[in-house]
Parts: structure tokens; C-alpha cells; sequence
């Protein structure tokens, strides 16, 4: 599970031999999301409001970097 962004309360992770549609993983104290990358929209769990909008802020501004961590981990040749 490599982490990508480490911020105060929370981290943005990609996960290996995961599901699609492409997403990331928020994880913080009490609570866990994903985030789907075509539409920046939360797909399971919750998170705090402050925690999903700087999350979603920092996804559109590095979404190459997390699409590629994505193809990565979880495209097959």
C-alpha cells in the first residue's frame, strides 16, 4: 500500500491488486474512503467533509501521478 501524501490527519494511498473503477484510499483516526479518479466523487466509506475536500483538492492538481501509481500496481501487461 504505498502511501502517496501524507497530510495532518490523514494519507492518500494506492493499493496493489485492487478493484476497479481506478481510485484511492483516504485514511485517517476513525474513518476511511475511497475516491474514484475519473469524477473525484466519494465511492465507499466516509470521511469529514475539511479531510475529502483537501484530499480531492490535492488529487486534481497530482492526477497524473495517482493514475500512473494506478497503472502501476494494478495494470496487468
Amino acid at each position: 500500500m504505498p502511501t502517496l501524501k501524507r497530510f495532518d490527519q490523514f494519507k492518500i494511498c494506492v493499493f496493489a491488486d485492487d478493484h476497479p473503477p481506478p481510485h484511492f484510499h483516504v485514511i485517517g483516526r476513525g474513518f476511511k474512503a475511497t475516491i474514484l479518479f475519473e469524477t473525484l466523487s466519494l465511492d465507499v466509506g466516509e470521511c469529514p467533509r475539511k479531510v475529502f475536500a483537501e484530499a480531492v483538492t490535492w488529487a486534481a492538481v497530482n492526477r497524473e501521478a495517482l493514475e500512473e501509481a494506478w497503472r502501476n500496481l494494478n495494470e496487468r501487461s
